[in-house]
């Protein structure tokens, strides 16, 4: 995928009241970017380090710079939390997730009831009605692992206690955690984090959800799901 603009380069200063970014361009000019970002973050922000920004001249943005990526210490960390959705989508799409091959087309933000909507939605080649929940994953314990969530997220764990009823009704029902860490090798639930969400996870797996975790490759030109990355509970 594409990214949505052409790359600016700069360096990261700080981020304050969660979506705002202070940069600094190459030629010394400060800038505040949009950090279209919710979660905490951690292990994803250091003063100093290479980021790329787009730009967007657009009259009715108040921030014309948009932040996308950072070089940590690791290797390049993707940031902006509306890409995964989009990413995963073009991948299964083009059929470039094995365990994902749709049979038709591929809806997005599906209403299941009246509370809740899931991030994709398709029909297998087998007829069998597909739900896919996406979840951008950051969070660095260390060498290459990587964990979900770094924050409590009572969201998260509804999504996958709606994900077992899909199940349960004979559908097929999938966590995709969609990692936009580079140097990721290995993936478990953060149980420090959220021990509600890790082992409401470990139940949705015992009944049958199927969890997926791919990371992402990126240069100035694109950002793509690359590799599965193998899972365990911890």
């Amino acid at each position: 995928m594409k990214w949505p603009g052409a790359i600016v380069e700069a360096r990261f200063v700080k981020r304050y009241k969660r979506f705002f970014a202070d940069c600094e361009l190459d030629d010394g000019t400060l800038i505040t970017a949009h950090c279209a970002n919710t979660g905490s973050m951690r292990t994803c922000l250091l003063p100093g380090a290479p980021v790329w920004l787009t730009h967007n001249n657009h009259p009715k943005r108040k921030l014309k710079y948009t932040l996308y990526a950072i070089q940590m210490q690791d290797g390049w960390v993707g940031v902006h939390t509306g890409l995964p959705n989009k990413l995963v989508r073009e991948a299964i799409e083009n059929r470039l997730i094995p365990e994902l091959t749709p049979a038709g087309e591929v809806k997005s933000e599906l209403k299941i009831n009246p509370g809740t909507r899931l991030d994709l939605f398709f029909e297998d080649e087998c007829q069998k009605k597909v739900y896919v929940e996406v979840k951008n994953t950051t969070l660095l314990l260390g060498d290459g692992l990587v964990s979900f969530p770094d924050a409590v997220t009572t969201r998260g764990r509804k999504h996958l206690l709606e994900l077992i009823e899909l199940v349960k009704a004979g559908n097929r029902a999938v966590m995709f955690f969609c990692i936009q860490r580079t140097s990721a090798v290995r993936m478990v639930p953060s149980w420090q984090d959220d021990p509600r969400y890790a082992a409401t996870l470990k139940e949705a797996k015992d009944a049958g959800v199927e969890i997926l975790a791919y990371k992402v490759e990126m240069n100035k030109n694109d950002i793509n799901l690359k590799h599965r990355v193998p899972f365990t509970l911890g």
